[in-house]
C-alpha cells in the first residue's frame, strides 16, 4: 500500500508495529535514532514518516524541521507519550499532519495511516474550498486563506473526515483553554471565516457531511 518510515527508540515497540504494518502490505524501515532517520532518508523515498519525539539523539520534532529545510515533504504523523499543548503545538508546527498519544491501540494508528494514504496526494474540493492536507493549504475562491494553529487543525481533522462524527475530546486537544465553550466559540468563527457547516451533534462531537 506504501512505504513508511518508522522512527521509534523502543525496539520491542518497533518491531510490534513494523509486523503490523507489514501485514497490512505497507513496506516498513525501522530507524532507532536521528542517524538513522537520515541515513534512511537520504538512500530512499517514503510515503508516510511515523515518528517518535523522545530519542537518545536528536529529537523527532527536529529532525522533521531539518527535512522539510531539505525539501523533504513527506507526510508525518507523530507517535509520541508528550500530550502537552506547547509539545503539540511544536509537533504540527515542524510540519506534521496528525500525532497519536502513547499508548495507543493499533487499530487506531492503522486507521489514521490509511486515511492518510487516501487524503495526502489528493486536493479536497467542498463548495468553494480547496484544501491539500499534504501541507494544509487552504483556499477559498482560488485565494489562499490562513488559518491560526488551532483552526487550521480542528479544520483538517473535520475536512478529512467527512461524514465521520469526531469526538469533541479530540478536538478539545487542540485548545489551551480545553473546555467546551471554547471549543463551540472556535467552531463558530471557523464557520464564519469559512462560509461551511458545521454540525454538533448533541453528546457527541462535530461533523462536516459531503456536499
Amino acid at each position: 500500500m506504501g512505504k513508511i518510515l518508522l522512527l521509534e527508540d523502543d525496539f520491542i515497540l518497533s518491531e510490534t508495529l513494523k509486523e503490523i504494518l507489514e501485514n497490512e502490505n505497507f513496506s516498513v524501515d525501522i530507524a532507532h535514532n536521528g542517524e538513522e532517520a537520515y541515513k534512511l532518508t537520504f538512500e530512499n523515498s517514503y510515503d508516510l514518516y511515523l515518528f517518535d519525539i523522545n530519542l537518545p539523539d536528536e529529537n523527532g520534532i527536529e529532525i522533521l524541521k531539518n527535512l522539510r529545510a531539505s525539501d523533504d515533504k513527506t507526510a508525518t504523523i507523530y507517535i509520541t507519550a508528550l500530550i502537552d499543548i506547547e509539545t503539540i503545538g511544536k509537533a504540527f508546527d515542524s510540519g506534521a499532519i496528525d500525532y497519536i498519544k502513547k499508548p495507543f491501540d493499533p487499530e487506531e494508528l492503522l486507521i489514521r495511516i490509511k486515511s492518510k494514504f487516501k487524503t495526502q496526494t489528493q486536493i479536497i474540493k467542498y463548495k468553494n474550498l480547496e484544501y491539500n492536507p499534504q501541507n494544509q493549504e487552504l483556499k477559498k475562491d482560488n485565494k489562499i486563506i490562513n488559518l491560526g494553529y488551532i483552526q487550521k487543525n480542528i479544520f483538517h481533522l473535520l475536512i478529512t473526515n467527512q461524514n465521520q462524527i469526531i469526538p469533541k475530546s479530540e478536538l478539545l486537544q487542540f485548545l489551551e483553554s480545553q473546555n467546551e465553550n471554547a471549543l463551540r466559540v472556535t467552531i463558530t468563527k471557523l464557520k464564519k471565516k469559512l462560509d461551511i457547516e458545521i454540525k454538533a451533534i448533541r453528546g457527541e462531537g462535530y461533523i462536516i457531511e459531503s456536499v
